[in-house]
């Protein structure tokens, strides 16, 4: 079975109903945090109009473009040398079929093909961008739009995007850049999105170089993920004079009704403008529109028409109304070849002047054997090709080579308080703390239950299990697998049994609360993770307001003095432990514990057994790594209790010293040198914690 378009969600083994995915109908606490991420979209775009103005048009344009770079982190100043190297070629009936590979950043190589017409040049030139089947470029799909536009004189370069086709992880073809793989690009703040983005712009310039091909006239075309590939190429680069995407348009308040690949995902994207602001980018250039009738919710002919009557306003004030168009046809998730037609048509008008822009018949394909025209068969790619978390990792070490450690405590106490105003700030899109705690407070088998609401639309549940004594301590035990695997744990016995009051809640989408069939491969929380990104609201971020505003709720509902209050994060959850109390301004928190928890965003393999919730856009780039994130704790007692790397590998004792190196010399020069604590594991955590 084909995958249909893994750049929206449709894996094997999982089917895209009505815009949402999941095997029952969700319960209403289920649906909550949806619904919150939903009515943050509704309030977030409820200004925004379609432009009146030509002049109006062209400021709002630039901010969106100038907001967007932001958001994928910039471009390079100076891009590197393409330096092309071609791999091979071979004669076909009406075109030349060529095999190679171009730098698009230092280290970092495209694959592509190029279709090259028969006869005298300069030819119009197609970029042709793949979705997720299967062989990226190699896809017959993809290689039929390239023989007919090739066989219809136009230039054609096929290439495959990072970390798919023959630039996966591994030398053999299928493999998905999503989920774990594209997420180690989120905490250096260079996301999948925006790198495409850029490595398009590059393949441009490649396409310049060649002597067979028109500069001045070339279009970008795909389907599906390789559709979305196209829409923001031709909105950033008006190289493009023709822009075609297919089965991809729709709106971005549809992406929060279901999940989309990793490098579908803008950072903060809806804040910026809506998809037709994207779209509306193209304009006066040509760009036509595909839908099916029979594709999914979000990008189903109704929510393509919610863009489109903003977008026909921009062409009109552009004064080129007529080059929008929106075909529609009565299939499925593809392009098929009535949709090829129709853009060569499109294509032939746009870049040669000829036609109306009517569908033109296609010729007849040869299209290859997917394994046989790569460009590294079998196991022939070089050892030292650079993937995709590598990059990642290398990027990573780049921004941390600056982390200067502070030579004083002035020094650290200015430079602390200004990383913790970006971390909330920037990083988190923010923490909202005033809106009414809506307590309900009551007593359920010996234990203390407490309803509050960190934030309108949502409520959350916390157990208090109190435990009396002469020197009362409690401890909040975080675990995103939820509020029940935090209480059955052997970390929650040994608390109960050293007679430490005990807190356990289900964070927002998490446990009970959590979407159904949220997992996606290796990614647990893969949908509501995206929905968070999208308003600019990390789920970090919504997980450490989730804490500070419990620990404000327990003030106010607990009837007893509850002593030192200490945050303990079990796995993942000990980075929303560590984030917790460096937000934390009210100094609720007396210490922290972070249990086997990620040591390091840098990792060069995709990461195991953590959550895309915990990899906030930017942190490492603009705050710094997880030992830096333990550093803004201090002067608290930090207990770092195990910890593993990126890959999911344990690290030794040694090991973890060696990872929060800095925190520990920052405790000893502002005079805390007890504070951070480093054990090989938990097991005995309580004592460490007295």
């Amino acid at each position: 079975m084909r995958l249909l378009s893994l750049c929206h969600v449709c894996l094997v083994g999982l089917m895209v109903i009505g815009g949402s995915i999941f095997a029952a109908e969700p319960t209403t606490a289920q649906r909550q945090f949806q619904d919150f991420v939903r009515a943050e979209a509704r309030r977030i775009n409820a200004e925004r109009h379609a432009p009146t103005t030509a002049a109006e048009w062209q400021q709002r344009r630039e901010e969106i473009h100038d907001a967007l770079e932001r958001a994928w982190g910039g471009f390079p100043e100076t891009p590197c040398p393409l330096d092309p190297q071609k791999l091979g070629e071979e004669p076909r009936d009406g075109y030349r079929f060529e095999r190679w590979i171009f730098q698009t950043l230092p280290g970092v190589w495209m694959t592509g093909f190029a279709y090259v017409p028969e006869g005298d040049g300069p030819f119009p030139a197609i970029l042709s961008v793949h979705g997720h089947w299967k062989h990226a470029k190699q896809d017959p799909v993809v290689q039929s739009r390239c023989i007919g536009a090739a066989k219809l004189g136009f230039f054609v370069l096929a290439v495959d995007a990072f970390g798919a086709g023959e630039r996966g992880l591994g030398e053999q073809l299928g493999e998905y850049h999503g989920e774990m793989v594209g997420t180690t690009l989120f905490p250096i703040g260079r996301p999948l999105s925006g790198i495409q983005v850029y490595e398009n712009m590059r393949a441009v310039e490649y396409l310049q170089t060649r002597p067979e091909v028109d500069g001045a006239k070339i279009g970008v075309t795909g389907a599906s993920g390789g559709g979305n590939q196209t829409m923001y190429a031709g909105a950033f680069d008006d190289r493009f004079g023709a822009v075609v995407p297919c089965c991809s348009v729709g709106t971005y308040d549809s992406y929060l009704t279901t999940a989309s690949c990793m490098c579908e995902v803008v950072p903060t994207g809806l804040t910026i403008t809506e998809e037709w602001g994207v779209l509306g980018s193209v304009a006066p250039r040509g760009l036509m529109i595909i839908n099916a009738t029979q594709d999914a919710f979000q990008f189903s002919v109704g929510e393509a028409e919610k863009s489109l009557a903003y977008l026909r306003p921009v062409f009109d004030v552009t004064g080129e109304p007529t080059h929008l168009k929106h075909a529609i046809f009565d299939w499925k998730h593809d392009y098929h070849q009535p949709m090829r037609e129709a853009m060569y048509g499109w294509m032939t008008l746009h870049l040669k002047g000829d036609g109306d822009g009517s569908p033109i018949p296609e010729p007849t394909l040869d299209v290859q054997d997917s394994e046989r025209i790569r460009c590294f068969p079998g196991d022939s790619r070089p050892d030292d090709w650079l993937t995709l978390p590598q990059f990642a990792a290398r990027e990573g070490r780049a921004l941390l080579v600056d982390s200067k450690l502070p030579a004083t405590a002035a020094e650290w106490e200015t430079r602390s308080k200004e990383l913790r105003r970006t971390l909330v700030e920037q990083t988190f899109g923010g923490l909202p703390q005033t809106s009414p705690l809506e307590l309900n407070v009551e007593a359920s088998g010996g234990s203390t239950v407490v309803g509050f609401s960190p934030e309108p639309g949502l409520q959350l549940t916390v157990s208090f299990e109190g435990r009396g004594g002469e020197t009362p301590r409690t401890a909040v035990l975080l675990n995103l697998e939820g509020a029940a695997a935090a209480r059955q744990s052997p970390l929650a016995d040994e608390l109960r049994k050293e007679g430490w009051n005990l807190v356990t809640l289900d964070l927002r989408a998490t446990g009970d609360l959590a979407w159904p069939n949220d997992t996606i491969m290796r990614a647990p929380d893969h949908n509501s993770s995206q929905w968070s990104m999208w308003i600019g609201r990390p789920l970090l971020g919504q997980w450490v307001n989730d804490v500070l505003r419990l620990l404000e709720a327990l003030s106010d509902a607990i009837d007893r003095d509850l002593g030192e209050v200490t945050v303990i994060g079990d796995g993942p959850a000990g980075l929303v432990a560590l984030c917790a109390a460096a937000a934390d301004d009210e100094r609720r928190i007396s210490q922290v514990a972070a249990v086997g928890t990620l040591a390091s965003y840098i990792s060069d393999v995709p990461y195991e057994n953590q959550r895309v919730g915990i990899m906030a856009p930017g942190i490492v780039r603009d705050v710094g790594d997880v030992p830096h994130l333990a550093a803004l704790a201090l002067p608290r007692r930090v207990v770092i209790a195990g910890g593993v790397t990126g890959g999911g590998q344990v690290l030794d004792e040694l090991q973890l010293q060696e990872a929060y190196r800095a925190p520990r010399l920052i405790a000893a020069t502002i005079g805390a040198d007890e504070s951070v604590v480093i054990r090989r594991d938990a097991v005995d955590l309580a004592a460490a914690l007295e």
